[in-house]
């Protein structure tokens, strides 16, 4: 008999995340990236690169998403948590039921652009799935579970 997939994470009693709770996490978590995102704007600036633009600039749109990978992924295989999903008791795990390393952590941050980018199409799946998993949980082979109270 196979154990339910919260206990092959190693956490007793946790449940699949779903989509509201996704939802409240990422608005949480839009918080710490807009600070870390000035914070990066910032010291750009005081390196000299003061005339820059997100979006018109390649590199410095491609410096502010690794700045946003960077924390994510950061949080993630240290701890299992960002600060949104530490406000809402989520944690990410790996199917061996450890944080995902820096590896699953870029398929998921790309595959999860991509979730976004089709209207959320990859966000909604967690809505006709059992286990409640995106594209980028299945594509990244991790999955976010609610702690018990």
């Amino acid at each position: 008999m196979t154990k339910p997939p919260s206990d092959q994470a190693g956490i007793a009693g946790a449940e699949p995340c779903g989509l509201p709770r996704r939802l409240a996490i990422m608005l949480y978590d839009s918080l710490a990236v807009l600070a870390l995102l000035i914070l990066a704007t910032a010291l750009a600036m005081l390196a000299g690169f003061g005339q820059v633009t997100a979006f018109e600039d390649p590199g410095f749109t491609l410096y502010l998403v690794l700045v946003w990978f960077s924390y994510l992924a950061w949080c993630w295989s240290r701890g299992g948590m960002t600060v949104g999903m530490r406000a809402w008791r989520v944690v990410i795990r790996g199917a061996d039921g450890t944080p995902p390393g820096w590896g699953q952590a870029l398929v998921r941050f790309l595959v999860s652009l991509l979730s976004a980018a089709v209207f959320g199409l990859g966000f909604a799946w967690c809505l006709f799935r059992r286990d409640r998993q995106t594209w980028h949980d299945l594509a990244s082979r991790t999955r976010l579970l609610r702690l018990p109270k």
